[in-house]
């Protein structure tokens, strides 16, 4: 966000200068206790409040829309389709251990006097708080507000540990490492379904405690439909096939009613689909990410601003430099792989090849896709604006050096080019500016849960519950926001029709609509379709990932008799005096000598006649030669790492893991 509330940094400044006979950061290094003078002031509790949400928040400069709390980075987006690289949890291991790197180290560490961020220490906090805020007199109005946050938090921290590692130790009470005996502190992992139970009983709390609708100055904050919405996610998750092994029809309709709930609540208090500026050529769904204060889209926010760099309340996105190219002085660190460029639709819906309106064309990959397409890409010779150039152009293409070069070697993109000759646009400003630190002072707000999710997760609860037909219309409903013409009557899904086939769609219509948000990792875990053997895979005819390679793009120059382009001048651009070796990629008058009436038909003739496109095999890695994608079933549910179970023993471990103690025990689908 551009003005200057902040959410997290702010509430610190506000402590810190408040006068109080110790800081309130001072107070969190004895975890033993706490300042209540913070319970007796409303701007100090509100501080407390606000120094939670940072807690949960990505940081200063961090890469908003890949980056996830568990990893701290983009781990798991890698663990996908959308993003190439090897990582803990797509290679080879010898054995499955509780040793090795990929027991995931999220879920943290026993409690120690040190001050660290993790979820157990987070969750400390936020007791401390619900314990406390009602003992000090403030009004009722007031600490209802601030506990429903509070309650908000809690229930998303106990969820983000279940769908990873199944149940875990429930602690509702502040845990004191230094007065309290160590056995007290000692509690055992509840089952999955009793921590299910008691995030809904905190989402609920938090629901009744808190606004459907914050005041301007408050943008930002949790509100009843966030927490109503959060509850659906909650549910569809308990209903999917992760921990619904039996496709439980009873968890599909709880899912349901939750999502219709929270539907409802959010459009009763403004919410729904961003549809300003008109759907056609998606032009809405692109500039969504640019509206802030009551925009309808906007469910969780994660918020940022554009502050100058360096300063103490400095809250930059990283998303905008990572996503721009060196040529633009950005990082060019994001390299969107060819398989998820495949799976978005043509203009009418259907897919490249079944459609018959729009033949797909390879040479030609990004004519007539999805509107969605073109908000989210950005390919060869396409127009990418920003402050400084509202028409530029980004080029990609490279060529041979010399004619025994069997990879070309020189590219267009002299200051570096990224690893798959397609950049992403998505959440991208038109009006950023290079001039502000190379794009890193941005100020762009990342809906961590947007409206159309909340409407795809009614979409598949409904599916789930046996509501074919209303699940069928909301997904349609998504699409008519993007712009995806309508010639079928379906929007190009006529053909789906069983419950399968409408599940399938929707997992699809998520990894479109929700590309590179953070959701694809979730969603492949959900539904179980990482290994090569996955029954919910065949069910759904979605190919697993397991075995696979993620690729991107080559794209050559040759001339327009055939032959491949040889030298080491760019071959199309025009020199001060003479010609283009090719041919000048940006004539100054149209039409043009080949008939091209514009730029449109320009770049198409070139992609024609000049351009080579062929498939980049090297942004997994090469060496070994024959490494592939390798998911271990034992990651649908976690185990806890070495360093969780040398310090407390007590704990379970997850079956299919080792331990101390011999074979892990715990359940995650009890």
């Amino acid at each position: 966000m551009k003005r200057n509330k902040i959410l997290s940094l702010i509430a610190i400044v506000v402590v810190l200068a408040s006068g109080c006979k110790d800081s309130f950061l001072e107070e969190k290094r004895d975890l033993a206790g706490y300042n209540e003078e913070v319970f007796k002031d409303a701007a100090l509790a509100q501080g407390y409040v606000d120094y939670v949400y940072g807690l949960f928040l990505p940081a200063n400069n961090a890469q908003s829309l890949s980056w996830n709390l568990a990893t701290n980075n983009d781990t798991f987006a890698r663990t996908t389709d959308e993003f190439a690289g090897e990582t803990d949890f797509n290679k080879i291991w010898a054995t499955i251990s509780y040793t090795n790197t990929h027991a995931l180290s999220y879920f943290g560490a026993r409690l120690t006097t040190s001050v660290v961020n993790n979820p157990y220490t987070r969750l400390k906090q936020i007791n401390i708080f619900i314990t406390e805020i009602d003992k000090y007199g403030l009004p009722e109005d007031v600490r209802k507000r601030l506990k429903g946050q509070m309650y908000f938090w809690r229930a998303w921290q106990y969820f983000d540990l279940v769908r990873l590692y199944g149940g875990v130790p429930l602690a509702l009470t502040p845990q004191d490492p230094i007065s309290e005996d160590g056995t007290s502190l000692q509690i055992p992992r509840s089952s999955s379904s009793e921590c299910i139970k008691q995030i809904i009983a905190d989402l609920d709390m938090a629901q009744s405690l808190l606004p459907g609708k914050w005041g301007n100055s408050d943008w930002g904050r949790i509100t009843s439909g966030a927490c109503a919405a959060m509850k659906g996610r909650v549910l569809l998750t308990w209903a999917s096939p992760l921990f619904n092994r039996t496709d439980d029809i009873t968890r599909w309709e709880a899912a349901y009613q939750a999502n219709l709930a929270a539907k409802t609540l959010l459009e009763a208090n403004g919410g729904g689909l961003f549809k300003t500026g008109g759907t056609a050529n998606g032009v809405a769904w692109g500039n969504m990410w640019f509206s802030e204060v009551n925009n309808p889209e906007a469910v969780i926010v994660y918020g940022f601003n554009n502050l100058a760099i360096g300063g103490n309340t400095t809250k930059n996105n990283g998303w905008e430099q990572a996503a721009r190219s060196k040529d633009l002085n950005g990082a060019g660190s994001l390299s969107p792989t060819k398989q998820i460029v495949d799976a978005f639709p043509m203009r009418d819906g259907k897919m490249p090849g079944a459609s018959t309106t729009y033949p797909y064309d390879a040479k030609k990959f990004y004519k007539n896709r999805d509107p969605r397409f073109y908000k989210t890409f950005v390919y060869n010779g396409a127009i990418w604006p920003y402050a400084g150039n509202t028409t530029f152009k980004q080029w990609t293409y490279k060529w041979y050096r010399n004619a025994t070069e069997a990879i070309p070697s020189l590219t267009t993109e002299t200051k570096g080019a990224n690893a798959s000759a397609v950049y992403i646009s998505k959440a991208t400003d038109p009006g950023a500016s290079n001039s502000l630190g190379n794009f890193q002072q941005s100020g762009t707000d990342f809906m961590e849960m947007r409206f159309a999710e909340v409407v795809l997760n009614l979409a598949e609860s409904a599916i789930g519950a046996n509501k074919l037909g209303e699940g069928f219309e909301l997904v349609k409903s998504i699409r008519e926001r993007a712009g995806v013409e309508n010639l079928d009557g379906a929007y190009g899904l006529a053909g789906a029709t069983s419950r399968d086939q409408l599940f399938s769609a929707v997992l699809k219509e998520r990894n479109i609509e929700f590309a590179y948000e953070g959701k694809r990792f979730f969603d492949l875990r959900r539904w179980m379709l990482f290994e090569e053997n996955s029954p919910t895979a065949a069910r759904l005819g979605i190919k697993p990932l397991n075995g696979t390679r993620r690729t991107g793009y080559f794209i050559t120059v040759k001339s327009v008799a055939g032959a491949k382009y040889v030298g080491t001048t760019d071959p199309l651009i025009k020199p001060a005096t003479g010609n283009a070796p090719i041919a000048d990629r940006d004539p100054a008058t149209y039409p043009t000598a080949n008939g091209s009436a514009n730029y449109n038909a320009y770049l198409d003739y070139l992609y024609d006649n000049v351009f080579v496109i062929t498939e980049k095999d090297d942004l997994d890695r090469t060496n070994p030669a024959d490494w592939k994608f390798k998911w271990y079933p034992e990651y649908y549910f976690f185990g806890l790492n070495e360093n969780i179970l040398s310090s407390s023993p007590y704990l379970e471990q997850t079956t299919g893991w080792n331990s101390l103690k011999g074979m892990g025990t715990f359940d995650p689908l009890k």
